[in-house]
C-alpha cells in the first residue's frame, strides 16, 4: 500500500521558549550595535540599541496608561516604524495586540473593536482617501470599552510616550518576570464563510517560533536585510517579516507606507537588502516596472513568496533578474502563525512552482478525507491539516467556532484540497469552502452577503469568486433584487459599500436573477453560479 500523506518536521534545532520581549533581549545582547530597524520614507534608523530602547519606553508609556496584562490594544496603521515598536512594546509587557486592516472601514473596524474589547488604539492620522480620526471618531460611541486612541503623526503620539517614567523601569521588569510563553500575544481577524469575521488568537510561543523556522528555512543570518513591503498587519509581514528578522539580528526595512513597487526596489538597491517579500502579483509589478533593468539588485540572495501560486515564468524572472536564488515559497494560514509549509533554498523551479513545499521543523501536516476523517494515501487528494507549536490558541471568546477549526486532536483543519508526493511535498488543489483570493487578499462572501442584505433593495444575495486576468480572482455578486423592475447597478452597490467595507472586498461585477439554483434540500448551489458566471468575459458587469 502506497504511504500515507502524513508528514512531520525534524530539526537540530529546538523550539525557543522564551517570550517576544526575552528573546529580543537576546538578541540585542548579541548585536547590539547591528541595524535593526530602517523606515525608509522618514529616513529614520535604529540599531538594535537604540529598537530596544524605544520599545521599552513605549511599553513604560503604556504601564503608565493603566494598560494590563491580557488588555487588548489595537493597531489600525499602515507600515511605518510605529507599527513595530507598537508590535514589540505591547509583548513586552503582555498586552495582546489587536491588528486592524488599514483598508477597513467603519463597519469593519467597529465590529473588531467591539469583538476584542480594544481599550487603547493606535492608529494612522491619514493614509490616502483615508481620514482614520474621523472614521474612529464615528464609530467610538459603539465601542464602549475604547478609552483612548493615540494617532501616528500627531503631536499625541510624542505626548504619549512622554508619559513614560522611571518609575514604569521597575514595573516593566515585574510584568516581565509575570509573562509565559504562552500566554496570548495577539489578536488577528480571519473571516469564515459564515457570520462575522473571527480573532484568531496567537502567543509569543507561536509567532516567535514560526518566525524564527522561517527565517532559518532560509538561512537568515545577522547579515541579512530584509525589504518588508508586505503589511505588517498581517502574519507575512509581523511575523515572516519582523520577528523571523529579530530573532536572527538581521535588519527590518520598510520601503513604503503601503506596497509602491518603485519604492520597493529603490530600498532594496539604496539598502542593500539580501531578501525581499511579496505576494506573486508585487513581483510582477516590480518586474514590469519601467526602467526595472536600472534597479542594482544584486545583493539579494532570498525571499518569501506567499499568498497564491507562483506562474513558472515570473519565478524564472524573479531568481534570473532579481538574484533570489533562494527565494522560497510559503504556504499557511492566520490560525497556524502562519507558516506551515515551505519550499527550501535549494529547491528546484518545479517544486518552487508545483508545491508549496514541505513541513516546516517541529510541525505536522496529513491530508485526509475530507468527510471521515481518515488519512489519505499520499498522490490522493483531501484535507490538508496541521498539527504542533502553531496552532492558535483559538478564536477570541469564540469556543465553539474555534472546536469547529480545530478538532479533538489539536489537528487544525485548513479547509484546502491537497496532495502530498511522495516526497512529501504537498500541491495546494482547491478550496473545500468558498473563499475567494483576490490579489493574495482573502476574501470571505458571507461577510459580505451579510452586510449587503441590509441594502433595501436587495432580496438575496450570493458573493462568489470568478476569474480575473489581474487579481486571479474578483468578487462577483449574484443579486436577487425586491424590484425586478428596478435592480440595483453596479455603482449603486459600489457606493452602498465605499467607505464601509475594505475596497477589496467590494464587488467588481454584479449580475442580477430572478432565482439562485438550488438543492432538493433548500441550499444555493454556488458551485452552478460559479460554473456559469466564471466562463463570464472578465469585466462583463451591469
Amino acid at each position: 500500500m502506497s504511504e500515507w500523506s502524513y508528514a512531520h518536521g525534524t530539526s537540530g534545532s529546538t523550539l525557543l521558549g522564551d517570550t517576544i520581549g526575552a528573546g529580543l533581549d537576546r538578541t540585542v545582547a548579541a548585536w547590539p550595535d547591528r541595524e535593526a530597524l530602517v523606515d525608509v520614507p522618514s529616513g529614520r534608523r535604529w540599531t538594535y540599541t537604540e529598537f530596544a530602547a524605544d520599545v521599552d519606553t513605549l511599553a513604560c508609556a503604556l504601564l503608565a496608561s493603566g494598560v494590563a496584562k491580557g488588555d487588548r490594544v489595537g493597531i489600525w496603521a499602515v507600515n511605518c516604524a510605529e507599527w513595530v515598536l507598537v508590535q514589540y512594546a505591547t509583548a513586552r509587557i503582555g498586552a495582546v495586540l489587536v491588528n486592524i486592516n488599514p483598508a477597513c472601514r467603519t463597519h469593519e473596524v467597529a465590529y473588531v473593536l467591539r469583538q476584542s474589547g480594544v481599550s487603547l488604539l493606535f492608529a494612522s492620522l491619514r493614509h490616502r482617501t483615508s481620514d482614520y480620526r474621523a472614521m474612529v471618531e464615528e464609530v467610538r460611541g459603539d465601542c464602549p470599552a475604547l478609552r483612548e486612541a493615540v494617532y501616528i503623526g500627531d503631536p499625541g503620539w510624542a505626548a504619549f510616550t512622554g508619559r513614560a517614567g522611571a518609575g514604569q523601569r521597575a514595573e516593566l521588569a515585574a510584568r516581565a518576570a509575570e509573562l509565559s510563553c504562552d500566554d496570548p500575544i495577539n489578536i488577528q481577524y480571519t473571516s469564515g464563510t459564515t457570520g462575522f469575521p473571527k480573532g484568531a488568537t496567537l502567543s509569543h510561543h507561536n509567532i516567535l517560533n514560526n518566525g524564527y523556522f522561517v527565517g532559518e528555512s532560509i538561512a537568515y543570518s545577522e547579515q541579512d536585510r530584509i525589504c518588508i513591503p508586505v503589511p505588517f498587519y498581517h502574519c507575512f509581514g509581523m511575523v515572516m517579516g519582523n520577528l523571523a528578522a529579530t530573532s536572527h539580528g538581521a535588519c527590518m526595512v520598510i520601503p513604503a507606507p503601503s506596497f509602491d513597487p518603485a519604492a520597493t526596489l529603490a530600498a532594496v538597491q539604496d539598502e542593500r537588502c539580501t531578501s525581499l517579500y511579496g505576494v506573486p502579483t508585487m513581483f510582477i509589478a516590480e518586474l514590469n516596472l519601467p526602467g526595472f533593468a536600472d534597479y542594482d539588485l544584486s545583493t539579494l540572495r532570498t525571499g518569501i513568496m506567499a499568498g497564491s501560486p507562483c506562474p513558472i515564468e515570473v519565478m524564472k524572472r524573479v531568481v534570473a533578474e532579481m538574484h533570489m536564488a533562494e527565494v522560497a515559497i510559503c504556504y499557511g494560514m492566520t490560525e497556524t502563525s502562519p507558516v506551515s509549509l515551505q519550499t527550501r533554498i535549494d529547491d528546484d523551479l518545479e517544486h518552487r512552482t508545483g508545491t508549496v513545499g514541505r513541513v516546516l521543523p517541529h510541525l505536522e501536516v496529513k491530508v485526509v478525507d475530507p468527510v471521515t476523517g481518515v488519512t489519505r494515501p499520499r498522490g490522493a487528494a483531501g484535507e490538508l491539516c496541521t498539527r504542533g507549536y502553531s496552532v492558535m490558541l483559538g478564536y477570541w471568546n469564540e469556543p465553539e467556532r474555534t472546536a469547529e477549526a480545530v478538532d479533538a486532536g489539536r489537528w487544525m483543519h485548513t479547509g484546502d484540497l491537497a496532495v502530498m508526493r511522495d516526497d512529501g511535498y504537498v500541491e495546494i488543489v482547491g478550496r473545500i469552502k468558498d473563499m475567494i483570493i483576490r490579489g493574495g487578499e482573502n476574501v470571505y462572501p458571507r461577510e459580505i452577503e451579510e452586510f449587503l442584505y441590509a441594502n433595501p433593495r436587495i432580496k438575496d444575495v450570493q458573493i462568489i469568486g470568478v476569474p480575473h486576468a489581474k487579481y486571479g480572482e474578483e468578487v462577483l455578486a449574484c443579486v436577487v433584487p425586491r424590484d425586478p423592475a428596478d435592480p440595483p447597478t453596479l455603482a449603486e452597490l459600489r457606493a452602498f459599500c465605499e467607505g464601509r467595507l475594505a475596497h477589496y472586498k467590494i464587488p467588481s461585477r454584479v449580475e442580477i436573477l430572478d432565482a439562485f439554483p438550488m438543492t432538493v434540500s433548500g441550499k444555493v448551489r454556488k458551485v452552478e453560479l460559479r460554473e456559469i458566471y466564471g466562463r463570464a468575459p472578465l469585466g462583463g458587469a451591469r
